[in-house]
């Protein structure tokens, strides 16, 4: 990180240099040590220059010139999700910086970076990646702006763009240059993407494929009717002149059949030469139709196994996207997380906090991936959708190292997960449908016939963690997806009994069935049943313990009625939220095509085709997220305005069915309101035939008297939906 450094290690230049909007923590759930550790094992030379002062080019002259390429990252988040909230509003810290000081970054951090590092060496080469990289190597919808901005790639003035789990991609590009060729003529490398001019092809054997012939947008012409009387060739429709004859039935050659096989393999070469062109940067962001479709074939050509190359058009050049990058076998994973990590913050920081650092410092990861596909994440669009996994040797290694390297450790293991805490070694069970396969989700509408949903690995890996010495609890952190958890409920007794520590997370995300869709989120009969299983296996286990469960105000698709129905929802289930989150759309979600779009890209996309409702505005997003926060007096002004506007004025009061108190009752004060309140119940396992509690029938009433006389029911634990991990 330093010339000091550099002297001490007898180097007179670095052949890479890492430049990151994050302060430097040598730990594998951070993508500049784990790529930086992974270069020097290839034995190159890897400088950092992190949160450098961005204003001038001084501070990127620090280590030199590399002689191979500067590496451009804007660290472990988007820099416009790190920086802003969903309310477009500056945050008051950075959990990637030592004290989370704020403003250690600038706005787009990645293009920042990357035009000082040409600045300062413009003869060096410059290669940009991270999820920055990734969500912007097309044009995309920028939130931030509200605007359809171009991608990245022409903006930064990068040679190349890595895009996904880029590791082999990284090392590659590496030893070719290291070989001496260029840079420009590096254009084979899949996860890569690059400036082309206009027209330009690998070879001329390569075809063009029209994004509108796969999946048409706009109005759709009835197809001629194949087993008609008559047909016409063009030349008879156009001049009415009769058409050529017909080719004699014994001139005809001989039908040739040929075999799946032979068919799957012609076909597989045809694609491996055919590159998809989407609609232009001119044209999708100007037209809501077309950006729509472009992110649904986008998405329709993410799947490593037949994704063809893209290109989009920008101006008189070209962004041209080879196909993704194929995902790691387990040897590679627990080879890049079994390289030395010293598993702590640069020793330039001295004792400074790194709040990202203190939250995952005794925690594992143990798999890469979502096959979810839930519509407002971007870890499909990075990490993609094929689980990758760490052996059971690989990470019990890592368990013991940070029992006895890293400072601190008290016995307890925080977390092994990952993007979710049960895919690990989930995967389709038959490889040739895998790499055939075009879903957008594996477990939505319903849960696909050829996933493997066994937990036993799974379970395997958690006793033989927590039977480590030194070892006092193995603690689940990451988010569980209950929907497959519902599958294996030795599974679930298994967590429940030995790894929740007191408070799990679980995201059901909304209660009403359109907004769900929208989500590709299940529906909540998988949350019922998942409830029934974890207080059962609570209840045997001796333990008392509470599901934590996330939800969104504003995803595209919910309207004030339904956010009314969540409401009365977690009253009914005695939730009272803490901090909760409203949709921010990121760039190349799915549901950010739905907002920016109000067209829904997992169906065609026509004109005419289904439209969906986005609430756009400060005041209806605030409104929204006011019905989650129902308890909360500051929003009870806006909630009564709300409800009398929907004519629901009913709900407003002081009895256990009303969701908000009058405002004279609230002017009343809490005692009087006490004395005029019914006896309010908590309710286990509630049935949801109806948001009215009124008209909850009596036999799904389990009532629990929680003390003598009339009181409120006690708030569930608060929530946070802040993790710098997603």
């Amino acid at each position: 990180m330093s010339r000091a450094e550099m002297d001490a290690l007898g180097w007179d230049a670095c052949d890479i240099i890492i430049v990151s909007g994050d302060a430097y923590i040598d730990h594998p759930s951070f993508g500049m040590a784990l790529v930086g550790r992974l270069l020097e094992a290839q034995g190159f030379k890897v400088g950092l220059i992190c949160q450098p002062d961005w204003h001038s080019a001084k501070a990127f002259r620090a280590l030199g010139r590399p002689r191979l390429f500067f590496g451009v990252t804007a660290g472990n988040m988007d820099s416009m999700v790190n920086r802003y909230t969903a309310d477009r509003k500056i945050r008051s810290d950075d959990a990637y910086t030592p004290n989370g000081e704020p403003d250690k970054r600038p706005d787009r951090t990645l293009t920042v970076y990357a035009q000082r590092a040409r600045e300062a060496y413009p003869d060096a080469n410059v290669v940009v990646g991270s999820i920055e990289a990734s969500l912007r190597r097309i044009a995309h919808y920028d939130y931030w702006s509200d605007k359809v901005r171009r991608s990245v790639l022409p903006d930064c003035k990068a040679d190349l763009l890595l895009f996904g789990n880029a590791e082999r991609a990284l090392v590659e590009l590496a030893h070719r240059l290291d070989a001496g060729e260029a840079i420009e003529n590096i254009r084979d490398l899949r996860g890569t993407a690059f400036m082309t001019p206009r027209g330009w092809l690998p070879q001329a054997d390569w075809q063009v494929v029209d994004s509108r012939r796969l999946d048409t947008p706009g109005k759709i012409d009835v197809h001629p009717d194949p087993y008609a009387m008559t047909q016409k060739n063009s030349t008879t429709c156009e001049t009415g002149q009769a058409g050529a004859a017909a080719t004699p039935p014994s001139a005809e050659k001989p039908i040739k059949l040929i075999s799946r096989e032979e068919r799957q393999a012609q076909a597989r070469e045809v694609r491996a030469k055919s590159v998809v062109r989407l609609p232009s940067y001119e044209q999708v962001k100007d037209d809501p139709v077309l950006y729509a479709h472009a992110s649904r074939v986008f998405h329709l050509e993410s799947n490593p196994g037949n994704a063809r190359a893209l290109i989009q058009e920008h101006g008189e050049r070209a962004v041209w996207l080879n196909p993704p990058p194929l995902p790691l076998t387990m040897e590679e994973m627990d080879g890049v997380y079994g390289l030395p990590y010293a598993r702590v913050p640069h020793p330039a920081y001295g004792n400074a906090k790194i709040p990202a650092f203190e939250m995952i410092r005794f925690s594992v990861n143990i798999m890469r991936g979502c096959f979810g596909g839930c519509t407002f994440c971007s870890i499909t669009e990075h990490e993609g959708r094929i689980i990758q996994s760490r052996s059971e040797r690989s990470i019990l290694r890592e368990i013991e190292e940070i029992r006895d390297k890293t400072p601190g450790f008290t016995g307890i293991i925080s977390d092994l997960g990952g993007p979710t805490a049960n895919m690990y070694r989930l995967n389709c069970k038959d490889k040739q449908i895998e790499e055939s396969c075009r879903r957008l989700s594996c477990v939505y509408p319903t849960i696909c016939s050829n996933l493997n949903t066994d937990h036993g690995k799974l379970i395997q890996l958690y006793r033989k963690a927590r039977a480590l010495p030194g070892v006092k609890k193995i603690l689940i952190g990451s988010g569980l997806r209950y929907d497959l958890a519902v599958r294996s409920p030795e599974y679930v007794k298994e967590l429940v009994t030995h790894h929740v520590g007191g408070l799990l997370k679980i995201a059901p995300e909304h209660s009403e069935e359109n907004t769900l869709s929208k989500m590709m989120k299940p529906g909540m009969g998988s949350y019922y049943e998942f409830k029934a299983m974890f207080d059962r296996f609570s209840q045997e286990a001796g333990k008392t313990q509470y599901l934590i469960p996330y939800f969104i105000a504003a995803h595209p698709g919910s309207t004030d009625e339904e956010m009314l129905k969540l409401a009365l929802w977690l009253k009914q289930n005695n939730f009272r939220l803490d901090q909760v989150q409203t949709f921010m759309p990121t760039p190349l979600a799915m549901a950010t095509a739905m907002y920016h779009s109000r067209k829904n890209p997992l169906h065609k996309v026509t004109e005419d085709s289904e439209a969906v409702h986005s609430v756009r505005t400060t005041t209806e997003r605030r409104l929204q997220k006011a019905f989650l926060r129902y308890h909360d007096p500051a929003n009870w002004d806006m909630l009564r305005a709300a409800l009398q506007r929907m004519g629901r004025a009913d709900l407003i009061g002081n009895g256990p069915q009303h969701l908000v108190p009058s405002k004279r009752d609230e002017l009343a004060g809490p005692g009087l309101r006490r004395q005029r309140a019914q006896t309010v119940t908590v309710r286990e396992h509630p049935v949801p035939q109806s948001h009215a509690f009124s008209k909850a029938p009596s036999s799904i009433l389990d009532t629990i008297k929680r003390s003598k006389k009339p009181a409120a029911p006690a708030p569930a634990p608060a929530t946070s939906r802040r993790s710098p991990k997603r």
